[in-house]
């Protein structure tokens, strides 16, 4: 008895302990004094409850989770559901949180709120939209604004995810927190300025918020803003101003913020803005999209993306082995999406693989019907790569959903107009304005009026026909779309006499009652203002206005008409040389060989001339001369500069200076006297 009474007395300190622990928030200390709690009584249901409490306060979910899990029998899950959905929430075991909250007897305020969040984990936004709207309906505490928050961040990731249009919570944007969520909605609609002016609202209440707070430093307010400033970035990178986005990132990447999910966005971001360029710096910021952790900080769009990105550097980086195994495991996750079989198909190009790149199309789009029109326009662009342009114009044609746009028609008549296949151009004509015929005819009440006006597009496309069949010298043919253009506007007089003209080879009676229909050369003369049209600012010659004159000069301008001005002549330019005492040589403007005074050259000059050299010396030519010199007399070193000397430099060139065949010294000297003239000539 007296060890009972004793156990029962350390029991009520021990417990006394735990409570002012509790309060002091020192649970480390807590946790303890409960374990020597539980020491004395092994299976005490409240003690093993403070120990969960505990655990999870310390950060401890792994080992919260395994107590709840070995004492299920003194634990049901009744009395600690909310503590085992919030251990498995937060080591990221997401389904297994769902199915406790959704297993246990009663649903308290704190599993709803936990539910909430398990939703928006889940992307399943409308389920967790009407759970925060439960909550905020049924609930008045503390914690109204937070919840706001979440309300708000569902109704973001709905815009921005699923491009659903945001619905007007009536939130007063009153923090930063909800003024950052309802940029973000924005920017899924699209609204990308007023999106900016959101977030630059945002900047100003956080930094108004922290600044409050004395502990708060200048590097823990940056450190808050990264998230807001690396929106920023993303809209003035979807704006188009790259630079300006790419210098914010990579301010926002300096802070070294905590955020891991913050960081991966960011150097996905950069990667997009290098594409195929600045690859080195593109594999650095991979290195901050494997983090650990990430997975659970994004969504899957947001990881999705990283990863197509990752096979797209793995391509550009010539990685092909890493591009295909990357590609292949996003088709197996989407099977249905149209990126990974494209990037494979690029990476068979740049492998001059086209045949098998185009065969792997045609397999996604035969397995995948909905997404056909988008793989054939790929396979079409192959084909008229390999110059195949009457098969791209088949494989067009066969994407029945885009058969009748005029970006399609013009296309295809486009290609068939170079391939000079001018019958399969007017079909592909034909077709369309059939198809918007039977188009109409589909409509409620068009058969209600005898007259149906056409649709502009039908229109157009008819003239369009009518156009080419003219231009390629189908007159007949083009007849049948001109009547129909000529009926929906009687006045159109271009449209009659394309008609008339038409007409004169077929029938030219017909033309003739045609041409009764023109407007006469009266109705159809212009009222112009010549003087106006001289006058305006677009004129090639433009008339000045006169002035007011006189009674002699109005005489003068009637009598002589108007006088031009006379140009003043620019004196010329005098040469260096010239001196104003002597009389210039009046033949000076006549060749040297029109001069009278010309005499001709001297004939019989020769360089080489007795008396020119030093006494006793001979010319060059009197070696020729000597009987002495015969082929039996041994060969004497060439004097420099002689005829000798350069036949013999000309046989053999030292290596250093050998010059290749075909480029004669000679020659490139002459070259080089023509560069010598100056900037005239060729």
């Amino acid at each position: 008895k007296m060890a009972a009474a004793g156990g029962t007395g350390a029991a009520a300190a021990l417990w006394s302990e735990v409570n002012r622990c509790g309060q002091n928030g020192d649970f480390a200390r807590a946790l303890k004094s409960v374990n020597k709690i539980l020491q004395i009584s092994k299976d005490d249901v409240t003690a093993l409850q403070c120990k969960v409490v505990c655990l999870i306060q310390n950060g401890c979910f792994k080992e919260a989770l395994g107590v709840i899990n070995t004492h299920t029998k003194v634990l049901p899950s009744e009395v600690i559901a909310f503590e085992k959905a919030y251990c498995e929430y937060r080591l990221n075991r997401i389904e297994n949180a769902l199915k406790t909250i959704q297993s246990a007897s009663q649903q308290t305020d704190k599993l709803k709120e936990l539910y909430g969040q398990v939703l928006y984990r889940l992307e399943r936004y409308d389920d967790c939209l009407a759970a925060y709207r439960d909550l905020i309906r049924n609930s008045q505490d503390e914690y109204e604004e937070e919840r706001k928050t979440n309300l708000s961040a569902v109704v973001a990731a709905q815009s921005t995810w699923e491009r659903v249009m945001p619905e007007d919570l009536g939130l007063r944007e009153a923090t930063y927190e909800l003024c950052y969520n309802s940029a973000c909605a924005l920017i899924g609609q699209g609204k990308l300025s007023e999106a900016m002016k959101k977030l630059q609202r945002a900047e100003e209440l956080c930094r108004q918020s922290l600044s409050e707070d004395s502990d708060v430093t200048e590097e823990d307010i940056e450190a808050e803003l990264a998230i807001i400033h690396g929106q920023m970035a993303y809209i003035m990178q979807l704006q188009g101003r790259t630079e300006d986005a790419l210098q914010l990132y990579n301010q926002i990447i300096k802070l070294k913020p905590t955020d891991v999910g913050l960081l991966a966005v960011i150097a996905n971001n950069i990667i997009t803005i290098n594409k195929d360029q600045n690859v080195f710096d593109s594999k650095k910021k991979v290195k901050l999209t494997n983090a650990e952790g990430v997975e659970h900080k994004l969504s899957k769009k947001q990881l999705q993306a990283i990863e197509f990105n990752k096979a797209l550097l793995a391509m550009y980086t010539n990685q092909a082995e890493q591009c295909r195994k990357l590609s292949a495991s996003l088709q197996s996750q989407s099977p249905e999406h149209l990126l990974p079989v494209l990037i494979q198909a690029a990476q068979l190009c740049r492998e001059k693989q086209h045949t098998k790149a185009i065969g792997l199309l045609q397999d996604f789009a035969e397995q995948h019907p909905a997404n056909a029109a988008e793989i054939k326009l790929t396979m079409a662009q192959l084909k008229i790569a390999q110059g195949s342009v009457t098969k791209a114009c088949m494989i067009l044609r066969s994407i029945e959903e885009l058969q009748h746009k005029p970006g399609m028609v013009s296309a295809l008549v486009t290609m068939y107009s170079h391939e000079e296949d001018i019958d399969s151009a007017i079909e592909v004509f034909t077709q369309a304005i059939q198809w918007y015929q039977q188009f109409q005819a589909s409509q409620t009440n068009y058969m209600s009026s005898p007259f149906q006006p056409k649709s502009p597009v039908h229109l157009s496309l008819i003239r369009e026909a009518a156009n080419f069949k003219l231009k390629h010298g189908r007159k007949k043919e083009a007849i049948s779309d001109l009547e129909e253009l000529w009926k929906q506007n009687p006045k159109d007089v271009h449209t009659l006499a394309q008609l008339i003209s038409a007409y004169s080879l077929v029938d030219p009676e017909k033309a003739k009652v045609l041409s009764k229909h023109l407007p006469s050369s009266d109705a159809m003369s212009l009222k112009v203002d010549v003087d106006a049209l001289e006058n305006s600012h677009g004129a090639t010659y433009v008339r000045k206005k006169a002035g007011k004159l006189t009674g002699d000069n109005q005489q003068k301008e009637q009598g002589q008409g108007e006088v031009k001005k006379k140009k003043k002549k620019k004196k010329g330019k005098l040469p260096k040389n010239y001196d104003p005492k002597v009389t210039p040589d009046p033949e000076r403007w006549l060749p040297m060989r029109e001069r009278s005074y010309y005499r001709g050259r001297k004939k019989g000059k020769k360089k080489d001339q007795v008396g020119k050299g030093t006494q006793g010396s001979t010319t060059a030519g009197s070696s020729e001369l000597d009987a002495s010199r015969t082929a039996s007399s041994p060969p004497t070193s060439p004097r420099p500069g002689s005829a000798a000397a350069v036949s013999a430099a000309s046989n053999v060139i030292p290596p250093r200076h050998q010059k290749p065949a075909g480029a004669p010294a000679t020659k490139k000297k002459q070259q080089q006297k023509k560069k010598k003239g100056g900037k005239g000539g060729w």
